[in-house]
């Protein structure tokens, strides 16, 4: 129930959407008589940090792109950490993954094809067969050890990584898609990690990328859909509103939405786009659900859909009157990174 996605020649990176930063989680310390608690810190800006209390570091590991770590937390139960970021959390992580993959699936009259940039946990994987009309979903991320690590440890998505329809590629998932010349999908995903500065992530949120390598990869009537970082009053202009603002000048229609995520301590943003407008209302939203999802969803439905399109009014006016549009010389990027420590009770 966690997230990772891939960090390739840092083009993609880990998969819910966090910034990547080295950090390294300490064992749980003794001081004298006294144990000390253990710590996960995360800085989101200089003057910011989020702390959480762990019971304890189940698994740690180093691939040669990133560090890897399942803690347990006593507000979030287990979570995924890659250098230093939460990643995604076993209280909550149904939010971002279910806000990722249905809508876009569920706007498509009938979805059979789906490629994931990123998503190497498996989550992401797990929620797209859940669709009945899925017969294809191709995974691609980098880092192998990553994906090895979460087939290893997080069971809740042992079904996904064993089913027949899951297509695993460990390579960079641009030159993936570049290379599927003749290959087209009904939806790709981005699950990827935010553009960070000093490294090359952000290169798979540019215009061109977008127009020259993505949409020519879309079947007619096909949708991309991405995550697209804090969208919180407060910090949607590091890169959601360029984000939404980079896919009004590739498709004819874009959707913005938003979801609290509590272990993210902020708002999250995923922009859809389509060259073909999304019109279902909450009633037929709800049938699809229905008719060609497997299991009960947590947390969408109909009205929840539609409602999370509907944005306040600071953020609104920030997307509509956005101009910055991402390229490989102009680019916007999240603050932050992680630290591990222990610290006193």
């Amino acid at each position: 129930m966690l997230g990772v996605g891939e960090m390739n020649h840092g083009l993609e990176a880990n998969g819910h959407g966090k910034p990547v930063a080295m950090a390294k989680q300490q064992q749980l310390q003794q001081s004298g008589d006294h144990e000390e608690t253990q710590w996960y810190e995360e800085e989101v800006h200089d003057d910011l940090k989020f702390c959480y209390t762990l019971n304890s570091v189940l698994h740690r590991g180093t691939s040669k792109y990133q560090e890897i770590a399942l803690v347990d937390t006593k507000c979030f139960g287990k979570a995924l950490i890659i250098d230093g970021k939460m990643q995604s959390a076993e209280a909550d992580e149904f939010i971002y993954h279910e806000s990722l993959i249905h809508p876009p699936l569920l706007f498509h009259p009938n979805p059979t094809t789906v490629y994931i940039m990123g998503g190497g946990e498996g989550s992401a994987a797990r929620e797209a067969l859940r669709h009945k009309t899925v017969q294809r979903v191709v995974m691609c991320d980098m880092d192998e050890e990553v994906v090895h690590f979460c087939r290893t440890h997080l069971s809740v998505n042992w079904e996904a990584f064993a089913s027949d329809k899951l297509c695993l590629v460990i390579n960079d998932a641009r030159a993936e898609l570049e290379k599927r010349r003749e290959e087209k999908f009904d939806v790709i995903v981005g699950d990827l990690a935010d553009p960070m500065e000093g490294g090359p992530c952000y290169q798979l949120y540019t215009r061109s990328f977008y127009e020259q390598v993505l949409k020519p990869r879309l079947h007619d009537g096909g949708i991309f859909v991405t995550q697209a970082g804090p969208a919180g009053v407060l910090t949607h202009k590091e890169v959601f509103s360029s984000i939404y603002n980079t896919l009004r000048h590739v498709f004819k229609h874009v959707k913005a939405y938003t979801a609290h995520v509590p272990s993210f301590a902020d708002t999250w943003g995923w922009v859809m786009a389509s060259d073909h407008p999304f019109t279902l209302t909450a009633q037929q939203i709800n049938e699809r659900i229905t008719d060609r999802i497997d299991g009960e969803l947590s947390y969408l439905d109909g009205e929840t859909l539609i409602s999370s399109t509907t944005l306040n009014k600071t953020v609104f006016h920030s997307l509509l009157n956005e101009t910055h549009v991402y390229a490989e010389d102009d680019a916007r990027f999240v603050h932050g990174h992680g630290t591990g420590r222990a610290g006193h009770a």
